[in-house]
């Protein structure tokens, strides 16, 4: 009996852990990809119109909001997959591991994400997916977690995994992505465990994805100058890499939330850095931009003092 007081603790502690919830994510199909610590990790797809997955072999994207590592919601890309599904890729937005939810560290929402991309690469075929053609993409923290799926090695969570199927994307959508964890970069001392193998900004290599990237000048966690240092290590290296700077914008200025115009524009631009890689057709679809931006609430305005 004098163990009792002690396992009492330690079941509420488990009991107050707050468990991952199904989101409605309108129109998408939910899986769970991946148990671990305890709890259900799911993926949300989207599947373009008229798709035939015994047929098809489409592109595809894989999405990872952000939230520090900490918290946030699978919800924040839902503008992004609506359109690229609307434009003929099979769109994912995966949930992953965070400290709020699961009392972990940055080093397993990195694995997480590494088995999410993993997981649509071996679904592939009943999903009616090319598995030579998926990309990964998030913001902000979840930035960081797509870029390590295609530039940092290792770092894979081994349980109940097939390591021989490569989590590697062909392309990476970075939008105002915690990429360089170095001593002056985002969250060392949360990271410093596992650094420099954790940081993207410290593991380049020539079979890097082709990359773009999304910043605003006034960005308060990541300077200009980390970005314009990332892409020219890439374009060093052989890979292409683009950076856009929106002047005067904060961080998480691209989220639809925030106003539609720098939503739309990032999304034109993703729209076309994915036609020249092949891994979309045709252009912009001004239609279902349009679309998607009226579906989705209206950012409220600030009131007047």
């Amino acid at each position: 009996m004098r163990f009792f007081p002690i396992f009492l603790c330690a079941f509420v502690a488990l009991s107050l852990q707050a468990e991952t919830k199904v989101e409605n994510v309108k129109g998408a199909v939910v899986e769970v990809y991946k148990k671990a610590s305890g709890d259900d990790l799911r993926i949300y797809r989207m599947d373009p119109p008229g798709h035939d997955a015994k047929k098809d072999k489409r592109s595809a994207a894989v999405f990872f909001f952000g939230g520090g590592w900490n918290g946030g919601t699978v919800t924040q890309f839902a503008p992004h997959a609506q359109y690229l599904s609307q434009r003929g890729m099979v769109v994912f937005l995966a949930d992953y591991r965070v400290k709020s939810r699961q009392n972990t560290s940055p080093r397993e929402c990195v694995a997480d994400g590494k088995s999410a991309v993993r997981w649509v690469r071996v679904n592939a075929e009943r999903l009616g997916i090319d598995p030579d053609k998926i990309v990964a993409g998030g913001g902000s923290a979840g930035g960081h977690v797509a870029a390590t799926t295609g530039i940092c090695d290792g770092l894979d969570d081994p349980k109940d995994e097939n390591l021989s199927v490569s989590s590697r994307p062909q392309a990476l959508l970075l939008f105002n992505p915690v990429y360089d964890n170095g001593e002056k970069g985002y969250g060392h001392s949360r990271v410093v465990k596992w650094f420099p193998k954790i940081s993207p900004a410290h593991n380049h290599s020539k079979d890097d994805p082709p990359t773009i990237v999304f910043l605003g000048s006034k960005d308060s966690l990541i300077p200009v100058s980390t970005g314009e240092a990332f892409r020219d290590a890439q374009k060093e290296l052989g890979i292409q890499s683009e950076l856009h700077v929106y002047e005067g914008r904060p961080h998480g200025f691209f989220n639809l939330n925030k106003g539609a115009e720098d939503f739309s524009d990032t999304i034109r631009k993703t729209d076309k850095f994915l036609v020249g890689l092949g891994l979309l057709d045709g252009e912009v679809d001004e239609g279902a931009l349009e679309a998607v931006v009226a579906a989705f609430p209206k950012p409220k305005k600030k009131a007047k003092k």
